[in-house]
């Protein structure tokens, strides 16, 4: 199963994705997992990122596009994964799809994780990461609107898209999930 995990931040992708690898035994590949530990190891991409995150903006798609490709091409990923914050552009949908193509695989199934955004707030500021500042969540959204919501139109339009109401429990959300999976 190949699948894409779309929201804002906030939205619950990270805790509801550890449960859908869980179930369907897929590795998660979580973009933000991936840089975090590229800025504690400190490394070129790490720091490069860092400078972007910290100012509440994404971090370049080709940046973002050949790690998920370093990603994709490891073993464990040849049966299925969960990506969770990939793709955040449609050039990064088009180059996630070229990618597939290429070894003749293509996505099963988009989720769309959907929250007002003064939950998305509320949700952030109580998580207290070191990113999740008022202003910097403020550019944060900004930067989804603009770069990310598109990306679920072109989802849309290749049909592969089912949008979830990521309002209730947690288990609750990940019926929901699972019922769009299933689909």
């Amino acid at each position: 199963m190949r699948l894409v995990l779309l929201g804002p931040p906030g939205a619950g992708k990270g805790t509801q994705a550890q449960r859908l690898v869980e179930r369907l035994r897929v590795p998660h590949i979580s973009t933000g997992e991936m840089l975090r530990q590229a800025i504690e190891k400190g490394t070129s991409t790490g720091r490069e990122a860092k400078q972007y995150l910290d100012s509440g903006q994404l971090v370049p798609g080709q940046i973002m596009i050949e790690l998920v490709r370093q990603r994709l091409d490891e073993p464990d990923c040849a049966a299925g994964f969960l990506l969770d914050g990939f793709p955040r552009t449609v050039l990064q949908a088009e180059a996630l799809d070229d990618y597939l193509a290429c070894r003749s695989s293509s996505l099963d199934a988009v989720l769309e994780m959907q929250v007002d955004e003064e939950e998305l707030i509320r949700r952030l500021i109580a998580r207290r990461r070191g990113d999740d500042q008022p202003d910097v969540i403020r550019q944060r959204m900004v930067a989804y609107r603009e770069q990310t919501m598109p990306v679920s139109a072109y989802y849309r339009q290749h049909a592969r898209l089912s949008t979830i109401d990521a309002l209730g429990t947690p288990d609750e959300v990940f019926a929901r999930l699972l019922s769009a999976v299933e689909k």
